[in-house]
């Protein structure tokens, strides 16, 4: 029986990544369907848990994606909202990469070392990644704050935050350089996650930082949004820090999308959200 996977994007086009990503994951075929939003998403799921028998449903699963962190995790309260008795598929989260990209960041972070009471900034963190990263080195114990160009985007982001995990995460209005650079005073952990393109934190920001201990930069496209981290640093040491670029965490945020896929088509009532994906990210971690 072929392996179905139904991706619902909140955007009008669906992401080819996502699309390629599902098939290297072992889904058979996929149906890509774009302006998925909580009132017209019911129908699909309807069509995804009649078609087949109990036996056989673990053979179509849902992915949930798209650019808006809200909406879709309205779309993922719609869809379980049609599930019942064994009238159910399995379903992953993973809006604009959040769930991935953050957990394969804050697993090598954490990987051989106990982020319990450092204190963590997340740099442009009020977008998906970094709402879902910062949730992450919340769990390890970390003290985190997010920074963003704008106080009330950022406080909402937090404020998500809060109602969707009951995780505390402190909100920063830093605009500008300056000001991040002021942002991360006395932080132990820096991870950027904000516009592709943009430099968050200029190399003289953070070189000669006294509590400075692990850096990572989510951004895969020049200039660097941490001057000074390579694209391809996975625990590279400068400056008495140890680095993290985007493409040293990719090879795990890649394997770990295609794994979470996979796991998908073994059972009918799986659900992959942050905290699952963060789970199986860690096991990942070392390979």
């Amino acid at each position: 029986m072929k392996k179905l996977l139904y991706q619902l994007d909140t955007d009008a086009l669906p992401a080819v990544f996502d699309n390629v990503v599902g098939y290297d994951g072992g889904a058979d075929h996929i149906c890509a369907y774009g302006g998925i939003n909580a009132g017209n998403v019911g129908p699909l799921v309807e069509g995804a848990i009649f078609t087949r028998g109990p036996k056989d449903k673990k053979n179509t699963a849902l992915f949930i994606g798209g650019g808006n962190m809200l909406e879709g995790q309205a779309v993922l309260s719609a869809v379980q909202k049609k599930f019942f008795g064994k009238f159910r598929v399995s379903v992953m989260f993973d809006c604009n990469g959040s769930n991935t990209t953050a957990s394969a960041a804050v697993a090598w972070l954490a990987h051989g070392r106990s982020l319990a009471g450092k204190s963590a900034v997340v740099l442009g963190g009020s977008g998906p990644v970094g709402q879902r990263a910062a949730v992450l080195l919340a769990r390890e114990g970390a003290l985190v704050s997010i920074t963003g160009r704008k106080l009330d985007v950022v406080q909402a982001a937090c404020d998500s935050i809060r109602s969707r995990f009951g995780v505390d995460v402190r909100a920063i209005e830093a605009p500008t350089n300056v000001e991040r650079g002021a942002a991360i005073q006395g932080a132990h952990i820096v991870l950027a996650t904000g516009a592709a393109g943009i430099t968050l934190l200029e190399a003289k920001q953070w070189q000669g930082s006294p509590t400075l201990e692990l850096l990572a930069d989510a951004n895969a496209s020049p200039p660097a949004g941490i001057e000074g981290v390579g694209m391809n640093d996975r625990g590279a040491v400068a400056n008495g820090k140890i680095l993290f670029g985007s493409l040293g965490f990719g090879a795990l945020k890649l394997a770990l999308h295609r794994a979470c896929i996979g796991r998908l088509f073994e059972q009918n009532d799986l659900l992959l959200d942050a905290e699952e994906i963060y789970a199986i990210a860690k096991t990942m971690v070392s390979a």
